[in-house]
């Protein structure tokens, strides 16, 4: 399903493997993505098609992709120190019609995969002395990438901190054996690598969104706007998303109705009728990741002086950090992401993984063709 061709970034599997976890500048937030994004032009379909179950429609068309710096201006559209240089420059980029799962996969319904397949996840496949010749027997275990709060205030420069690699981990124990999914039905479906999406995807009759298809989803026929409903984060008062709130990793103070991971639509859809495309758990995308492909992609779109079509990502990873690890894209942010460390729940933004590490905050959600694509 993708395991074997991809194996040689297993490595990240064993503790070792949270390693891979790892004039405009003077305006306003708001002032900078109004001068900067043009107008999200939306395919016009005469028919709407009818959706398949549990998904949604969306049409499709040309918009800006990417964000701006969000540490170079106030006002509520901003947020966060890390400035986001993968997602520059802005680019325009036309996407055709599919169709999108209104939320992320859920326990249940891998569940009903695992049933029918006899599926085993990496996290809960025993790494093989062939692929660990130098590791020791202890190490050879089943398991994952466990968030663990800290007991007290910690710098934020360094994520082992507050990660652990737990034996026994793996999406029917998120945090470890002694945990459980039971009653967790309408969950998302966490500690899933990325050859278990595609396979998920594959037994559905789908497959994993394309970066861009994500985002234009994502951004519900918008342009501009810092998060999925707009350019503030909790319009009025109101939560629309589930993040972290309180000191960051100490503890979640839970303010928007959870402290953790919620079930699934329990915040307001976009526009698209898309739940959770911020916070609550990442999304694997079909991408390889590389910190300069946005670059790569306006050069080219520049040269020949044509809008980006349907673009399938990179021909292969490229993280400076981790030059040798092979890594997707991840969207979305999560429960975990606080203005104090991480902000990637703003709709433009990007994440990346290696392609076999699994976490208990990380699932997944599909997108399927249509028969006939919009012109």
């Amino acid at each position: 399903m993708g395991r074997q061709s991809e194996n040689k970034g297993r490595k990240a599997r064993l503790p070792e493997l949270l390693l891979a976890l790892s004039a405009l500048a003077f305006l306003p937030c708001q002032a900078m993505a109004e001068s900067a994004f043009q107008p999200t032009l939306t395919n016009q379909i005469e028919k709407q098609p009818k959706a398949p179950p549990g998904m949604v429609f969306i049409p499709g068309g040309e918009f800006s992709m990417g964000s701006l710096d969000p540490t170079s201006g106030g006002g509520t559209s901003c947020s966060g120190s890390d400035p986001m240089k993968d997602a520059r420059p802005l680019h325009r980029v036309y996407v055709s019609g599919f169709f999108m799962d209104k939320t992320e996969v859920t326990n249940e319904q891998f569940e009903k995969f695992v049933k029918a397949t006899g599926y085993k996840t990496v996290a809960e496949t025993k790494p093989s002395r062939e692929e660990f010749p130098n590791a020791p027997e202890e190490n050879l275990v089943a398991g994952s990438t466990v968030f663990t709060p800290t007991p007290g205030a910690v710098p934020l420069n360094n994520f082992l901190r507050w990660w652990r690699y737990e034996k026994g981990a793996d999406w029917r124990h998120p945090q470890g054996p002694k945990s459980s999914i039971k009653g967790r039905s309408r969950y998302p479906v966490v500690q899933i690598a990325y050859p278990d999406a595609e396979a998920y995807a594959k037994w559905a009759g789908k497959r994993l969104p394309t970066e861009a298809e994500w985002e234009f989803a994502a951004r519900g026929g918008l342009s501009g706007e810092t998060y999925a409903w707009g350019s503030e984060l909790n319009p009025q008062g109101r939560y629309m998303a589930n993040y972290w709130q309180g000191q960051f990793p100490v503890k979640d103070t839970g303010l928007d109705g959870f402290a953790g991971m919620a079930p699934v639509a329990k915040f307001p859809p976009n526009k698209y009728g898309l739940y959770d495309v911020a916070g609550n758990v990442w999304e694997w995308c079909s991408d390889w990741y590389r910190a300069d492909y946005y670059q790569k992609l306006a050069a080219a779109a520049e040269e020949k002086k044509e809008v980006v079509k349907n673009p399938q990502g990179p021909e292969q990873a490229w993280d400076p950090h981790e030059p040798r690890v092979a890594k997707r894209v991840h969207r979305g942010g999560s429960f975990l992401c606080s203005d104090q460390y991480c902000t990637r729940y703003m709709v433009g933004t990007r994440g990346k993984g290696e392609i076999n590490t699994a976490a208990d905050h990380l699932g997944f959600r599909c997108v399927k063709d249509l028969q006939e694509k919009a012109k």
